[in-house]
């Protein structure tokens, strides 16, 4: 109703200087698709006009005109548009009907891997732009970094640019609570300039309005926003940090390989689709003793050291790779038939009528054996415990392994505020700042080749891991990565 009442106010400010005005009819267009939703607003609207002075007829007229009932991806809209703005709705694929799906893959290139339904929404709002056409969503930002969303990066590199993004997480803005929060982003067509970023703004009014009208003007106002250079960039996930840590990243990364070219590799531990079934307490486990595994789950780490409270997983799978016969286990057979019924009726036993005791992971128990890394999902800072080589992890809990890497040292590395600022400039938050160290965003930490890091060095990283010195893996990891006195001051800037 706001662009409606503003409409309106312009055409009596014309109206009263004297200017000749034209129909109003072609000014505005809304899409809805609850029925429910489309008839309030159509009555809603129709009353606002009458108001203003148009007679009922005009009114149902142009309300006629403004508002399209039918699904948006789908809809018959043959205008272009200086202005479009909208809260798309966030549909997961699954939900979606099949053949529906089908047509909205056919048409909307961005609907790639895993994307929400919010996605194609904006690559359809985008092909509707007039030249120097905005586009004003307040929508997740998950697609700004995550794979599904390279696609649409790509189509927003190759003909449009960010004019401002405002990052809401954390912000009080909501009725409810939200574990993952939007932002608000202008995307436009026209010549590419400098971004304008605005971190968690303050929600009153006055703070609001001010930032309102600075990211509208060409003046600066760097209490309120930073200008950001090519932060779009292909399909690359966007940068939106402060300059220096900008700078930073792209200098590890330029003088560093990943992870797991320095010889680490990085996985997440078994679902299994059951965990009823498959976890519980190592003891209780009423079968053989080789179908059983310790697991280590969330709960072991919370003290920065792994322990263990003692559950286990069944494991159906032989140390090869198939399922086990279960005529040679018949303790693991009869435990299996009691909980039948529940495990036919997973998904990943639909697939297979004669897998319907598996996992949805496939167990290899002799990673248990391996030491490695232990890192939990979504945390605020960085948790990664040493495992010595006892424990299988949990489909919440990501893990790493190296021959190549002292494990001990590179758990000071990943500690540091360094592996922090990568998952930081790569993840999207959640609710109170948590971040996902998922194995998406740890790959891209960058480390040397373990041959060419120093004996003393090497010393301080062990040691600091060894007592879980944080400020001491901060102190390591700037010997590493030779970060200089600007790069230790951007690293240090809250994000």
């Amino acid at each position: 109703m706001l662009a409606i009442d503003r409409l309106l106010q312009s055409r009596a400010n014309a109206v009263a200087a004297g200017k000749e005005v034209g129909s109003i009819a072609e000014c505005l267009r809304g899409v809805e698709l609850h029925e429910g939703s489309f008839d309030a607003t159509r009555i809603r609207v129709i009353d606002r006009l009458v108001d203003d002075g148009l007679s009922a007829l005009e009114a149902q007229s142009v309300a006629h005109t403004w508002l399209v009932h039918g699904d948006f991806l789908l809809a018959s809209l043959p205008r272009r548009f200086d202005f479009i703005v909208g809260n798309p709705p966030y549909v997961r694929q699954e939900l979606i009907p099949a053949a529906l799906l089908n047509e909205y893959r056919r048409r909307f290139v961005t609907l790639y891997d895993r994307a929400d339904l919010y996605v194609p929404f904006i690559e359809r709002s985008l092909g509707l732009l007039a030249d120097d056409g905005q586009l004003c969503f307040i929508c997740s930002d998950r697609w700004m970094k995550n794979k599904y969303g390279g696609p649409l990066r790509h189509l927003v590199s190759r003909h449009f640019h960010l004019r401002s993004h405002i990052d809401m997480v954390d912000a009080d803005a909501f009725h409810s609570e939200v574990s993952a929060y939007p932002a608000i982003t202008v995307i436009a067509r026209g010549e590419a300039k400098p971004t304008r970023i605005a971190p968690r703004p303050a929600l009153d009014e006055a703070t609001l309005a001010e930032l309102s009208s600075a990211m509208r003007a060409e003046a600066s106002a760097p209490h309120l926003f930073a200008e950001l250079e090519n932060v779009v960039n292909g399909s690359n996930p966007w940068i939106l940090e402060a300059a220096g840590r900008i700078e930073l990243i792209r200098r590890l990364e330029a003088d560093f390989p990943t992870l797991e070219e320095a010889g680490c590799k990085v996985g997440i531990g078994v679902a299994t689709g059951a965990d009823k079934i498959f976890i519980g307490k190592f003891d209780e486990l009423d079968v053989e003793d080789d179908r059983k595994v310790p697991l280590a789950m969330g709960r072991d780490l919370t003290t920065g050291h792994v322990e263990w409270r003692g559950y286990g997983v069944v494991n159906p799978f032989t140390d090869e790779g198939p399922l086990v016969n279960l005529d040679d286990y018949p303790r693991l057979k009869a435990y299996f038939e009691q909980h039948r019924e529940r495990l036919e009726a997973r998904h990943v036993a639909k697939k297979s009528s004669s897998s319907w005791y598996r996992t949805i992971d496939r167990i290899t128990p002799s990673l248990a054996w391996k030491p490695k890394l232990l890192i939990p999902d979504i945390r605020g800072d960085a948790q990664v415990v040493f495992d010595e080589g006892r424990l299988y992890p949990h489909h919440n809990l990501y893990f790493v392994l190296s021959e190549q890497w002292d494990l001990r040292a590179l758990q000071a590395v990943l500690l540091s505020n360094v592996a922090k600022l990568f998952v930081e400039t790569y993840s999207t938050k959640m609710r109170g700042g948590y971040l996902r160290f998922q194995a998406q965003y740890l790959r891209r930490i960058r480390v040397p080749r373990w041959n060419t890091v120093s004996a003393d060095v090497r010393e301080r990283l062990i040691a600091a891991a060894s007592a879980l010195d944080f400020n001491a893996c901060d102190e390591a990891a700037a010997k590493l990565y030779s970060l200089n006195p600007r790069e230790r001051e951007s690293l240090a800037q809250k994000n």
